[in-house]
């Protein structure tokens, strides 16, 4: 069985407003990101929105640390980009929303075991940050045993740098199919 993780795909992450965005590079994904999202549902698989969530004012959060404030809590940047809301919108009894905290969908959720009471053990990924949340998602199901494929044409960063490195990790480091 397989599944699916849209992670970080938002407005904050996307837009040319966005508080923390990945601009053209984050843009240029949406239709591929939205074709998987939507073949996914087709087949009837299981599909995650797994969502940075932030509050406002939170001084305890590392990142706010690190980055500037992003996907706050009841504010536009933490709705999901473009085309990928309106889907979300129009098929929401399709797909698992789970708020993340940290950069991996993994940590601190329940999706490992919702995957599992699902038998899935093939899981997709697509979304941004290439090297940032989508590789510790990557690096955790990989440690949980899920077999890996990252959907090339729907990853993005704000770094080519490290969006290129962490390519060459999924498939070399932790054994994933890059297609």
């Amino acid at each position: 069985m397989k599944g699916l993780v849209v992670i970080d795909y938002t407005y904050d992450f996307v837009a040319d407003d966005g508080a923390l965005t990945t601009g053209v590079a984050g843009q240029a994904i949406e239709p591929a990101l939205v074709k998987v999202t939507e073949d996914f549902i087709a087949q009837g698989d299981f599909v995650v929105m797994a969502v940075d969530r932030h509050d406002i004012g939170d001084s305890y959060h590392p990142e706010m640390k690190l980055f500037p404030p992003h996907n706050l809590a009841g504010t536009k940047g933490r709705e999901l980009f473009g085309r990928l809301q309106e889907l979300y919108n129009e098929q929401q009894d399709k797909i698992y929303w789970t708020d993340k905290r940290h950069y991996s969908a993994f940590s601190g959720t329940d999706l490992d075991i919702r995957l599992r009471e699902r038998g899935i053990t093939e899981l997709h990924l697509v979304g941004v940050c290439t090297d940032i949340c989508v590789l510790h998602t990557a690096v955790d199901a990989y440690n949980l045993g899920y077999q890996l494929v990252i959907h090339q044409d729907a990853v993005a960063s704000f770094d080519p740098v490290g969006h290129e490195w962490a390519l060459k990790h999924f498939k070399g480091t932790l054994g994933a199919d890059l297609v």
